[in-house]
């Protein structure tokens, strides 16, 4: 027998609650439906926080139904005040719709540009007057309803306003309205968006009658062995958005995964089979320090987020910076991601003493010191070793005439950005 979708999201832990999963399979088996997940644009990047509930999209779309991305430019600007403890900041009407732009071709990637559906929440919540809104919506739902909700009944006793208060008939709105315009039957999201997407089900159920056929599906909240939340870092935040998490970095970050979280990431954050994570698991086991679940996990998510390309220059840089690779042989462009994630520093194009450029690049604090360092074989210009103290360096002769790779000992780098 075929492994269904919801047997496979099962499997890979990613099923919180949903609701009557009989009735969806029934649905899904006769016919394709759009399957939704929503986003407001309160920041300029995605964070691999949000790519959770849109990997199961993304599962939802290679078993053959169609993603509908709904980036909420009019919900954002209300404010969701599901896992808040406190009033959001309001942003501006201009930069929300730059972080909606930017929001979108950031899914382009995740999702192609074909087969998929982006839709934009203003494009029908803009239009209503106060008055329409009090009449169509405002009336079907009960207040004592809305304060049973979990995410109002979390913030009554800190307070919140009408406007958060109201969040939860706008979302079931957009339910209904792509539930009319793109034939979804399916809205997922974290598990702390349950209130929200039931009440988007009970509003259908009034407008459409009662054997309207929506559905409901939340995430689990991911955590990490040590029972922390998964996606915090130390440094902050890991972005999709390359200019500011580099493919390098973001390609780190899963490669540091622990040993006791690397079997639920491969089956959250990869498309890869259950024999294939075995497999990889079982590797751990027997040489943890080889690491190949965890290369093979950065691997995966980074291709997938960043492209193939990325992950050649981010692997590159890797083995440069923890391996044995020469750095002779890296491009242009793979220095430029290196500078991006060793000290960096700036010289003009005028040839240079190699003791100066070795003082300039902080990898030793006078000209005495580098005068050994130099002496004792330790300095690499370009992946070259020079032991010549009066030598001069011309920062023009590699790499395009763009950058000077300066190394001490195994472990000390940095780079020169020649102006």
């Amino acid at each position: 027998m075929t492994e269904t979708i919801l047997e496979q999201l099962e499997w890979r832990g990613a099923i919180n609650q949903i609701t009557d999963a009989d009735g969806l399979l029934n649905l899904m088996n006769k016919e394709q439906i759009g399957v939704y997940v929503g986003i407001d644009p309160t920041g300029d990047s995605m964070h691999i926080g949000h790519l959770i509930p849109f990997m199961v999209l993304k599962r939802f779309q290679l078993a053959g139904q169609r993603p509908v991305i709904l980036v909420g430019e009019a919900t954002g600007s209300i404010g969701d005040p599901s896992g808040k403890k406190s009033e959001r900041q309001l942003l501006s009407s201009e930069q929300m719709s730059i972080n909606t732009e930017k929001i979108r071709k950031q899914m382009e990637k995740l999702f192609g540009k074909d087969g998929f559906t982006i839709v934009n929440n203003m494009d029908w919540l803009g239009k209503f007057s106060l008055i329409e809104f009090l009449r169509d919506y405002g009336k079907l739902f009960p207040i004592n309803t809305m304060l049973a909700k979990d995410v109002v009944a979390s913030r009554l006793e800190a307070g919140i306003s009408f406007t958060e208060f109201t969040y939860q008939i706008l979302q079931s709105i957009d339910f209904h309205e792509l539930w009319e315009r793109e034939h979804v039957r399916l809205q997922m999201g974290g598990s702390d968006q349950w209130g929200n997407i039931t009440s988007g089900i009970e509003l259908i159920r009034k407008l459409e009658g009662s054997e309207a056929e929506a559905y409901g599906l939340t995430v689990p909240l991911l955590l990490k062995s040590d029972g922390t939340k998964f996606g915090k870092t130390e440094g902050g935040a890991v972005w999709l958005d390359p200019e500011k998490t580099t493919p390098f970095e973001f390609y780190q970050f899963w490669l540091n995964t622990a040993d006791e979280d690397v079997e639920k990431m491969l089956k959250f954050f990869t498309f890869l089979s259950q024999d294939e994570i075995a497999e990889l698991v079982a590797s751990t086991k027997t040489d943890a320090a080889a690491r190949t679940a965890q290369r093979r996990l950065a691997a995966e998510v980074t291709s997938f987020v960043h492209g193939d390309e990325a992950l050649k220059t981010a692997e590159t840089v890797t083995n440069v910076l923890f391996g044995n690779a020469d750095v002779a042989t890296l491009s242009t462009e793979e220095v430029a991601a290196l500078a991006g994630n060793v000290p960096t520093f700036e010289i003009d194009s005028a040839e240079i003493g190699i003791l100066d450029l070795v003082v300039a690049a902080g990898l030793e604090a006078s000209k005495t010191r580098a005068r050994e360092s130099v002496s004792n074989g330790a300095i690499r210009i370009n992946g070259e070793q020079i032991k010549d103290i009066e030598a001069i360096i011309d920062p023009k002769a590699a790499f395009d005439g763009q950058f000077v790779i300066v190394k001490r000992g195994k472990k000390k780098w940095a780079v020169a950005k020649v102006q």
